[in-house]
């Protein structure tokens, strides 16, 4: 059984600290943060050691910018407009050598500047008329996971397993999915930030054999939709840096490059880098 991330809420008179604790990937990610940035960082350091974590991951604000490098951290990614209209900037930390070193990095850079030569026009596309999209609820849950299972021998969440998808889905996360002779073939999802009103369109998976109608553009901009619909602008999705064709389609979709997280989690089938793309929703 993966372990499953967790979060914790650190509380004192100059501080404010939610944590996730990943101990699958070997990572913590503080999520958000207020107080005293140098106590904050003791404290978290704290729990690098406690839980031998290999990296640390943290959302800082542009006010803390300095602050952070000052203490160790480098900044890795940005996402505009992340906190409420304010930028989120993601900082990182390395405790292990081998996480830190990586063989993909030039040929990731190179792909990078292939898909900024792209058409960034986009011809509306429709699948065939045997594909259903639809919105999925917690019926289709054990459906959602058989489908990640056959995409990805590995994954950063347990989306192998119905029980987790369905609290997803409780605590407000948007699925959206393609169905193909009663089957679901290709789905994604929107993981909302209700507070600072921001979201990860993320878990995007097709089966080999449909992947060429163009069914997850047709996803994202359903998801898109969704979260205009509840005043959210800022979307930003999390790319498997060696992924040609999801990169691709982020691209087309209107998003903006933003950097690449290093070692950031396991999946597909190994630890991988991760490209971070933004779009604001409000432009379109």
């Amino acid at each position: 059984m993966k372990q499953t991330a967790s979060t914790i809420y650190l509380k004192e008179n100059k501080y404010f600290i939610e944590v996730c604790l990943d101990p699958f990937n070997k990572r913590i990610r503080v999520d958000d943060y207020r107080g005293n940035v140098k106590l904050i960082l003791k404290e978290v350091e704290k729990l690098v050691q406690q839980h031998q974590a290999e990296k640390l991951i943290m959302k800082g604000r542009t006010n803390d910018f300095l602050a952070l490098m000052e203490n160790g951290l480098q900044p890795e990614a940005m996402v505009d407009r992340y906190f409420l209209g304010s930028d989120a900037f993601f900082f990182s930390k390395f405790y292990s050598q081998d996480r830190k070193k990586n063989d993909h990095w030039i040929t990731e850079d190179g792909m990078i500047h292939s898909i900024y030569q792209l058409d960034p026009t986009m011809e509306k596309i429709f699948p065939p008329k045997e594909y259903e999209l639809k919105k999925a609820d917690d019926n289709c849950v054990d459906e959602l996971s058989t489908l990640y299972r056959q995409v990805f021998q590995v994954y950063p969440t347990p989306l192998h397993d119905p029980e987790y998808i369905k609290k997803t889905m409780e605590d407000g996360t948007i699925y959206y999915v393609y169905f193909h002779q009663g089957k679901i073939v290709s789905a994604a999802s929107a993981e909302i930030n209700s507070f600072y009103k921001n979201a990860e369109l993320t878990d995007c998976a097709t089966l080999t054999e449909h992947r060429k109608y163009g069914l997850m553009k047709m996803l994202l901009q359903e998801l898109e939709g969704e979260l205009k619909k509840r005043g959210i602008f800022c979307s930003y999705s999390i790319a498997r840096s060696l992924s040609f064709g999801m990169n691709a389609v982020l691209f087309q979709l209107g998003y903006s490059y933003r950097g690449r997280l290093m070692n950031n989690c396991y999946i597909y089938d190994k630890l991988e880098n991760m490209n971070m793309w933004v779009k604001n929703l409000a432009t379109c």
